[in-house]
């Protein structure tokens, strides 16, 4: 599932890529929001459930193991976001790609590795750095020339990956 945002100037933004077991439009719960400020699109083939408002609050209140596994996702969305935030404001173009590939890859498992979403473009990746479609090209055929990714049957990011984001 992609997150997206578009401007009053019609500029378009990816602001997170969501899998399984992710919430959408939680927002809503805090107020009454007026308007939508994101757009979920379907990648893949996808089975969605909706919550009415009132049954989800009356689900936090009343199930304490659910409210509590859902403010820790809340939580750790929100931290992500910021880290995002300080991503772009301080990280190279190489950086932001490298570390939005583990994210996408769900990064986590040693020297195994890992399918990204299926379907994802050059272009998106470019939205979600910062950057221009070529500028990502360059840095993905760099990736792959040093065996951090792989291109057969869909990209595969190696934990290894993680070296670029933590070089200075």
């Amino acid at each position: 599932m992609r997150l997206n945002v578009i401007s009053t100037q019609g500029k378009e933004a990816t602001l997170a890529f969501l899998g399984p077991g992710d919430f959408i439009g939680e927002g809503c719960l805090a107020s009454d929001q007026p308007i939508r400020l994101a757009s979920a699109t379907a990648l893949t083939d996808s089975s969605i459930l909706r919550i009415e408002k009132k049954r989800m609050l009356n689900a936090l209140h009343e199930e304490h193991e659910f409210s509590d596994m859902f403010v820790a996702y809340v939580v750790t969305r929100h931290n992500r976001t910021q880290a995002d935030l300080v991503d772009q404001l301080f990280n190279s173009s190489e950086k932001r790609l490298a570390r939005a590939l583990l994210i996408l890859a769900r990064f986590g498992k040693e020297d195994t590795p890992e399918t990204v979403v299926p379907g994802i473009s050059q272009e998106t990746l470019a939205e979600m750095v910062g950057t221009t479609r070529s500028r990502v090209n360059f840095f993905m055929n760099k990736f792959r020339k040093l065996g951090f990714i792989h291109y057969n049957g869909g990209l595969k990011v190696h934990s290894s990956l993680l070296s670029v984001v933590l070089h200075e």
